[in-house]
């Protein structure tokens, strides 16, 4: 595929963001509220895109969204994300969350997702991603085939009405 400005690495597009917990942060049982880490992911995602794109983006999917355990008040929660895959108007961005111990630094992964991300114009039309992406380690190449694979899954669900 002919990209109009060529190739981006997937450094270039990696973002983190970190956050520690507050009270208006967790739900009735005393956990981070889900909605709450959802919103994080979706904008730490958006900016991972609009970095490689250089332009606006909206999402248009999140996939294999799962919760592999609770953060509560006072932790430290990094929420980091890079482009794995560019098709033709989307890109694929993957999302790591980890609660970082604040006496040793050590992370823990509590979540992970791929957001599809849409170049939009000034109208919300979608439009062609400028730039393509140049998966410049083995891990990011293994993701950037992976990412081919999620694709077909998606089309599959979609066909089957999910």
């Amino acid at each position: 595929m002919e990209y109009e400005k060529g190739l981006k690495k997937v450094e270039d597009s990696k973002t983190e963001w970190m956050k520690c917990i507050q009270y208006e942060d967790i739900n009735g049982v005393g956990r981070l509220f889900g909605g709450r880490l959802l919103q994080w992911m979706d904008e730490v995602a958006g900016i991972a895109a609009i970095r490689h794109a250089g332009i606006q983006v909206t999402t248009a999917a999140v996939d294999n969204l799962v919760f592999k355990r609770g953060a509560y008040i006072n932790e430290i929660v990094l929420v980091e994300s890079r482009v794995t895959y560019v098709g033709r108007s989307s890109m694929e961005v993957r999302v790591d969350v980890y609660v970082e111990d604040k006496e040793t630094g050590m992370r823990s992964p509590i979540n992970r997702a791929y957001f599809t991300e849409v170049c939009i114009d000034e109208a919300g039309k979608s439009i062609p991603v400028p730039y393509g992406l140049e998966p410049e380690t083995e891990a990011y190449k293994a993701e950037y085939e992976g990412a081919k694979k999620r694709i077909e899954m998606r089309k599959h669900r979609k066909r089957e009405g999910f």
